[in-house]
Parts: C-alpha cells; sequence; structure tokens
C-alpha cells in the first residue's frame, strides 16, 4: 500500500509537467489528476486533500470546449472502468470546494 501512495504522489508531483495550456488535455493526465480520488469515489468517506486539488487543477486545465468534452469523455470511461459510485462523484465538487464543468458520472452526455 505504501508502494502505491508513494507511486501516487510522484505522478501528482510530475503533472504540473504533463498538463500544458498547448497540449491536448488527455486521459493519462485526467487519470493522474484524479487518482487521488479513486477511494472516495468508490467507497465513500471523505476525499483526500490531494482528490481536491486534482479536481481544482482539472478544471483549470480544461480552457477549451475541446478540452471538457475530452476530460468528460475520459471521467465518463474511467466512472465504468472503475464502478464509481454516482452519489459520491456527484458530491465531490461540493465537497471540494470546487466549481467543475466536468461530470463524473457514466451516463454523461459529453457532447454538450
Amino acid at each position: 500500500m505504501k508502494g502505491v501512495v508513494i507511486v501516487m504522489l510522484a505522478m501528482l508531483a510530475m503533472v504540473q509537467f504533463l498538463v500544458q495550456p498547448s497540449e491536448a488535455l488527455s486521459c493519462t493526465n485526467v487519470d493522474l489528476l484524479l487518482g487521488p480520488c479513486l477511494n472516495y469515489l468508490k467507497f465513500g468517506g471523505t476525499p483526500p486533500q490531494d482528490c481536491c486539488k486534482g479536481l481544482e487543477r482539472l478544471e483549470a486545465a480544461v480552457t477549451t470546449q475541446v478540452d471538457r468534452q475530452a476530460a468528460c469523455n475520459c471521467c465518463k470511461l474511467a466512472a465504468r472502468t472503475f464502478q464509481i459510485r454516482e452519489d459520491t462523484a456527484s458530491e465531490l465538487p461540493d465537497i471540494c470546494g470546487v466549481k467543475i464543468s466536468i461530470h463524473i458520472d457514466p451516463n454523461v452526455d459529453c457532447s454538450t
């Protein structure tokens, strides 16, 4: 478990270098930003501070409609893949105090 935490922290440290305004947002970027949220999204409880920081960084990274749609599709795929609870996903932005234009929902329409 310690190894996973260390890897996640290292990945978060590298995120600032992965998400540049001139680059297209990829699912790898989104996964790295929201990785610390996974346990909360699957099981509930309290999201860690790194989760909320990742959510803030994700919102800052989605500067265009194309970025928002790409991030939305990544979140949609992750929600299905990891069987994210809809209640925890919908509550996360409020708990973190982050207004975000992306929904973590397996049924969201990312075209709008």
